[in-house]
């Protein structure tokens, strides 16, 4: 079980002035009867959906203030980077690159869009909005990452930084096999993921008194399933927090049409 101090998150989420953002009935209806122990079953998705978009709009200018070059987890603008070299040096000019959760645009698609074509997508208004001035190069979309589609090919790169375990688990392994027909042959999958099982609720995240919803598996558990989609692993590595706890970074690539694979995703 993954310390319950691990639920820092490497991605900037937006804000607009708070009280322009009305709390969802059903995240208020339900409020009372989450738990902040470990994760409540019976929370439908409807209400962990409203809970993250609430919770990152209200928290938005707190996780990543203007002018700001660190965040909470004490990452740096650099440490992004790092991580993001690879894709920076291999794929062309130009090149289209999704951003998955991409928060308020900084630092992830800020550093991406100086060279690719980059898509943004994340579910709080507030980080939208700020993208948009923030990185206005790139192009975005308000969406629910569960729900919002692509054509087989669209990208040569997908990256998720500290995003997709905000989705309940079922709806994860699902779209990890988008994101894999999401690719060009070849193309990058990078993202941070759990490192160990956990799932809970929590209020007063980061000293705010907003909710906030985590869900996810350990790091050879999201290895396994990423393998079976047909994903081969060029990196796993855990990415320690300020504090305790931490997450794991993984560098994957589609094979390209010419690479064998012994597990290729069956498309669906």
């Amino acid at each position: 079980m993954a310390d319950r101090r691990d639920r820092s998150f490497g991605h900037c989420r937006g804000r607009t002035k708070a009280a322009e953002i009305a709390t969802p009935k059903a995240l208020l209806m339900n409020r009372k009867k989450l738990s902040t122990r470990m994760g409540d079953p019976e929370t439908p998705p409807r209400v962990t959906r409203a809970m993250v978009r609430d919770g990152w709009n209200q928290l938005s200018m707190l996780y990543r203030p203007p002018g700001a070059t660190r965040f909470p987890t004490g990452h740096t603008d650099r440490l992004y980077g790092v991580w993001l070299a690879p894709i920076m040096k291999e794929l062309p000019k130009g090149a289209p690159v999704l951003d998955l959760g991409c928060g308020c645009g900084v630092p992830a698609t800020r550093i991406l869009a100086r060279r690719f074509q980059v898509t943004g997508v994340d579910l709080s208004d507030v980080q939208i909005a700020r993208a948009r001035e923030l990185v206005p190069s790139a192009r975005f979309r308000r969406s629910d990452m569960s729900r919002v589609r692509f054509p087989p090919g669209s990208f040569q790169a997908v990256v998720s930084f500290y995003a997709i375990f905000h989705l309940p688990l079922k709806e994860q392994y699902p779209l990890l096999k988008r994101i894999y027909r999401w690719l060009t042959p070849g193309g990058y999958f990078v993202a941070i993921l759990g490192a160990g099982r956990y799932k809970g609720v929590d209020k007063g995240w980061l000293g705010s008194d907003t909710w906030m919803y985590w869900d996810h598996v350990d790091a050879d558990t999201y290895q396994r399933w990423l393998e079976k989609i047909g994903f081969v692993v060029e990196l796993s590595a855990f990415v320690p927090e300020k504090g305790s706890g931490g997450h794991q970074l993984f560098r994957l690539r589609r094979p390209s049409d010419s690479s064998p694979s012994p597990r290729r995703h069956r498309e669906q």
